[in-house]
């Protein structure tokens, strides 16, 4: 029979990386600690975590497991968190990833304040263009610009988003203003690149219908918040999202151009796991930040239109 604490001391093991740092969370000594997991394998008669004295790696029976493990366990939380205060609570840690534009100006400032409505809540935030595997690294709420297509999430859409080509003032009134797509080639274009993707393209209307540009990149990086950057000290043309230029935008620092280009396909999502009962803390958190940001959605929408 599975020991519910030895589940528990499973997944912390498996967010640590460290059946002893594990244990020292439960006050367990590393025997014990050992001895919990072996049991728990024992008792499912599979193999969960390939252990040595460095690192832990889960099996496939053990990643399946623990992806099941922690819906499991967050459910019961609340539901003992229910029993004891007749109502669900915010509480426990709650582990939002974001790229890092969007989390600069907008989901970090929402995460702290709606951290600070809730006092018993650990929040903690990772601002990385890179898109982390929710269940590796242990995502609760990841906030993107596109829907994730991996079956095991849900996508919630917060803002209504797209990207445009933006350059600063001083850039247009150099190399002049970009009236269609084939003007691209002859600008300075800022592109990101991704490990084992390349060069991302710029996907936009074109005269033959919606497609992705592979343009000469005059400089590339793997860091939308320094494109920007790159882009208001006028190093080149930038595609970026409304939500990350629009402060720019209203400052006078960018440009949006060719916005009848534009195509509508990166809006704002919550991204989690896709389970009937979410924890109060992702729940109420996503609503939190659905609230704020579509409360800015017109402004943010007709400011980019207003100054194109």
């Amino acid at each position: 029979m599975v020991e519910l604490e030895d589940m528990r001391l499973f997944v912390r093991a498996v967010g640590s990386g460290s059946l002893s740092a594990a244990g020292r969370e439960l006050n367990l000594s590393p025997a014990v600690a050992s001895k919990r997991l072996s049991r728990l394998e024992q008792a499912l008669g599979v193999r969960l975590l390939q252990r040595s004295s460095r690192r832990l790696a889960l099996t496939g029976e053990g990643n399946c497991y623990y992806e099941r493990c922690v819906g499991i366990l967050a459910d019961l939380d609340d539901a003992n968190a229910a029993v004891r205060l007749g109502q669900l609570e915010v509480r426990g840690a709650l582990h939002v990833s974001t790229a890092l534009d969007l989390g600069r100006q907008y989901v970090g400032p929402l995460a702290a304040q709606f951290a600070a409505l809730h006092p018993e809540l650990r929040m903690r935030i990772s601002a990385s263009d890179a898109m982390l595997d929710l269940f590796e690294h242990g995502v609760d709420v990841a906030v993107r610009s596109g829907a994730m297509a991996d079956s095991r999430l849900i996508s919630r859409r917060v803002a209504l988003n797209y990207r445009v080509v933006c350059a600063a003032p001083a850039y247009l009134e150099k190399h002049g203003r970009p009236t269609d797509t084939g003007d691209l080639a002859h600008h300075a274009c800022l592109m990101l690149h991704r490990p084992g993707r390349g060069i991302l393209p710029w996907m936009l209307q074109t005269p033959e219908g919606p497609r992705p540009l592979r343009l000469d990149a005059a400089l590339t990086t793997d860091s939308g918040d320094l494109m920007r950057e790159l882009a208001i000290a006028g190093h080149g043309l930038a595609f970026k999202s409304i939500w990350d230029i629009a402060t720019d935008v209203r400052a006078g620092r960018l440009v949006p151009v060719l916005t009848d280009c534009a195509i509508q396909e990166a809006h704002i999502y919550a991204i989690y796991p896709s389970r009937d009962y979410l924890p109060a803390r992702i729940r109420l958190f996503v609503d939190h930040l659905q609230g704020a940001m579509q409360a800015q959605e017109n402004e943010v929408l007709g400011l980019i239109q207003r100054r194109a």
